[in-house]
């Protein structure tokens, strides 16, 4: 095998070993917490997966979570591959979710495929125009994408509740401030028979759409340059400013996709329940996947597995629903430390073998002068 290849593997095996570590850490350490109440940490575990996988009931639930967090997880992942940190995907959701909402009441009539298609049109739209608002902040004035974006969440979400709560409430929504409900035209059905909606179809067309583009098309190799050495992209004449806009236009028209997904097959009206962590959520699905469009849908299901076995640990254990986000935070965190240790160990495996190569004998025999005896 050629040395150059020898040296590539431990840097493959590590990106794929240390989110695992951090994941199994993450999980110990909520074993932990549970202890702290007087409960079983091997009862939690074994009603994490039985929640998540354990039958055909858990398995549904799981993959209607997973499908937002797919939209949300390539929010944070196609910025990423252009170099970015963008974090405001729920900021993005939130407004989709709104845009959806809202477009039947100023465009009356929409209904069937068209009308449903506009819809999601109107959300994908407006969450990638907020999230291009960060890339160009980025690229024209220098402002950091990461806190640019969080505050820009911030801001969408005090907009989305005014709005709701006020100027676009139904009248009749009294206790739950809602905006007008959709008509059954324009509602998101589930797939056959299935308690499993059509978001997971534009979920993994996404993932695997985005794939395509960042491995196959001159495009999305200009945007991986871009995002490898910015640098070196302006002096062979890319157009970084534009790349980068892009993938974050790319990236927030993904969440709010998401958002109005979730208000065309689930609420049916923009509420203060489509608040629900899915944006913060894809920021852990997008870093734990390394950025990788195709490795957020594994992951994405994992994440929603978590989620669905919050009401199972909440039954069973009488433990808070919202004791899931425990486990989140720990995996976030340590995913971020393991990525402090990303080409660490590699570098060092590495180091070793070129040390081990210089002590090894050279196997030329040494040249003997014409004349010479031997």
């Amino acid at each position: 095998m050629p040395s150059t290849v020898v040296r590539l593997w431990p840097h493959r095996i590590e990106a794929l070993v240390l989110p695992l570590l951090a994941l199994v850490t993450a999980l110990l350490l909520f074993g932990l917490f549970v202890t702290i109440g007087d409960h079983s940490a091997s009862q939690a575990w074994q009603l994490l997966f039985l929640g998540a996988f354990g039958d055909a009931f858990s398995w549904q639930n799981t993959l209607q979570r997973a499908a937002p967090l797919m939209l949300t997880g390539l929010c944070v992942a196609l910025p990423a591959r252009a170099g970015l940190v963008v974090i405001g995907g729920e900021g993005a959701l939130v407004l989709g979710g709104l845009a959806a909402a809202v477009l039947p009441q100023m465009v009356p009539g929409l209904g069937g495929a068209s009308g449903k298609l506009a819809l999601l049109l109107a959300a994908a739209v407006s969450g990638g125009s907020w999230i291009a608002l960060a890339g160009w902040m980025r690229q024209a004035r220098g402002v950091n994408e990461t806190i640019s974006s969080l505050l820009l969440s911030y801001l969408a979400i005090a907009l989305f509740k005014h709005l709701v709560e006020g100027p676009l409430r139904d009248p009749a929504s009294l206790n739950k401030p809602s905006t007008l409900p959709l008509g059954d035209a324009l509602q998101i059905g589930s797939i056959g028979t299935y308690d499993v909606h059509w978001g997971l179809a534009w979920g993994l067309s996404a993932c695997l759409v985005s794939a395509v583009w960042l491995a196959f098309t001159t495009h999305g190799f200009a945007t991986r340059i871009v995002g490898g050495n910015a640098r070196t992209a302006r002096l062979i004449g890319l157009p970084t400013q534009t790349l980068v806009i892009t993938a974050c236009a790319v990236g927030g028209a993904c969440a709010g996709l998401a958002g109005g997904i979730e208000v065309m097959a689930v609420h049916t009206a923009a509420n203060a329940a489509l608040i629900s962590g899915f944006g913060y959520t894809g920021i852990l699905v997008s870093f734990v996947a390394r950025h990788r469009p195709l490795a957020v849908i594994p992951v994405a299901i994992l994440f929603g597995g978590f989620g669905a076995a919050g009401s199972l640990l909440q039954r069973r254990m009488g433990l808070p629903d919202a004791s899931v986000q425990v486990l989140l935070g720990f995996s976030f965190v340590l995913i971020l430390a393991s990525d402090g240790l990303q080409g660490r160990i590699a570098g060092a495996l590495n180091r070793w073998l070129d040390q081990r190569e210089a002590r090894r004998p050279s196997a030329t025999p040494p040249i003997t002068p014409p004349g010479t005896a031997a």
